[in-house]
């Protein structure tokens, strides 16, 4: 077999080399511009292919972290807004306490409802705050419009029961703010568990100062009367009106009585009455208005003042669980902030990780680079000199 070595293949094989050269000085120069050594994905389809996953966590844990700023600050205006709330549950507890002195003037009385009537009604804003996106934060997650409107005169909830889990960092999950249910309006009478009132017809002064549970466990959870039959005598009536036991009373004792605790100043007069039942659960303007309606009494007869005085330690009660509502509702935000805060270290060194790994498999080493650049580039020049040269040669020359 002859092979065959003619002008026509020599330029052919010049010309190659100079192009191929060509275009890896080009893919150099691109790698250089661009900082990268995968400027496309066949320059390393395995690498290319992890770095397209790396760069969805990475746009994932952006996204988290938009979340986190969101419910951070929507946590935030919660935990300002229920402090503010339980500056105003401390002020309604100072005035119920200074109204329960039965010589105060009508007129002490009159100014006291004007303030509680004003701080209804920044209770009721506060209860509206948005988070300055236009969303409303008690809302729950139909938080579109007002979650409180004032209907004839009662405080009603208009938002949802739901509270959102927004993820804020890989597979952790925070709570939103609570709903304004939770908050506002589910909150439990009496002692949280047992609750007593006066009866309406009492003609006594009896006042009931305070209702618990005895400790002992042995309250069953049912309702009875404590029925004075003298100021210092009574008997338990159960709920179907049979009279169970007696028992007398002596100044300044509690009466225990199934497992409840309750305390009588005052003398109550025979057949006064106080209804001893579970714990039910009362929005927080409810008992507002309560306490503006026994502001309101006439109190011209000892029988009335005590009335008064009942409706307002009842109050008083209800006020002090909405308080410890405040507090609970401000510890359970305290811990999705504390979760925030935790997040925000592990995105922060999730990113960092990330990153590297990113930059190991991305990231050019300029001084190999620009060293290759310079090799191609010495070899091109060499292959056009030699192609220079070339162009004057001819077998032709050889015959002449």
């Amino acid at each position: 077999m002859n092979n065959r070595i003619s002008t026509g293949m020599m330029f052919n094989q010049s010309v190659s080399l100079m192009l191929a050269s060509q275009a890896k000085m080009n893919h150099l120069e691109r790698q250089i511009a661009t900082g990268s050594k995968i400027v496309s994905a066949k320059d390393d389809p395995v690498s290319a292919g992890s770095a397209v996953g790396l760069d969805r966590t990475l746009a994932s844990l952006d996204r988290m972290q938009l979340n986190a700023g969101n419910v951070q600050n929507r946590l935030g205006i919660q935990e300002n807004a229920l402090a503010q709330v339980g500056d105003m549950m401390g002020r309604i507890t100072e005035l119920t306490i200074y109204a329960n002195n039965p010589a105060l003037a009508a007129a002490d009385k009159q100014s006291m409802v004007t303030e509680i009537e004003a701080i209804r009604g920044n209770l009721l804003a506060v209860a509206n705050s948005t988070d300055g996106t236009g969303r409303y934060v008690f809302g729950g997650t139909d938080d579109g419009s007002p979650p409180f409107s004032q209907i004839d005169g009662r405080i009603v909830y208009n938002g949802d029961q739901n509270q959102r889990q927004v993820e804020v960092g890989p597979d952790t999950y925070v709570l939103d703010a609570l709903p304004g249910s939770e908050i506002f309006m589910r909150i439990v009478t009496g002692d949280g568990h047992v609750d007593a009132a006066a009866a309406a017809g009492n003609t006594g002064t009896g006042v009931l100062t305070n209702v618990t549970r005895n400790g002992d466990g042995s309250w069953n959870g049912e309702g009875f009367s404590v029925r004075f039959t003298a100021a210092d005598a009574y008997e338990l009536v159960d709920a179907g009106g049979t009279v169970v036991s007696t028992g007398s009373l002596k100044t300044g004792d509690d009466i225990v009585v199934n497992g409840v605790r309750l305390h009588i100043d005052g003398v109550p007069a025979a057949g006064d009455t106080f209804e001893v039942s579970p714990s039910s659960s009362r929005d927080i303007f409810g008992t507002l208005d309560s306490l503006i309606g026994a502001l309101k009494m006439d109190t011209g007869t000892p029988a009335q003042q005590a009335a008064q005085q009942n409706l307002l330690q009842s109050g008083l009660r209800d006020v002090a669980r909405a308080s410890e509502r405040m507090i609970d509702s401000r510890a359970s935000g305290g811990a999705q902030l504390k979760m925030l805060d935790n997040a925000a270290d592990m995105r922060e060194s999730n990113v960092v990780t990330l990153k590297s790994t990113l930059s190991q498999m991305r990231d050019l080493d300029y001084a190999d680079a620009l060293s290759q650049y310079q090799l191609e580039k010495t070899a091109l020049q060499a292959a056009q000199t030699l192609f220079s040269q070339m162009q004057s040669m001819s077998l032709f020359n050889t015959i002449r």
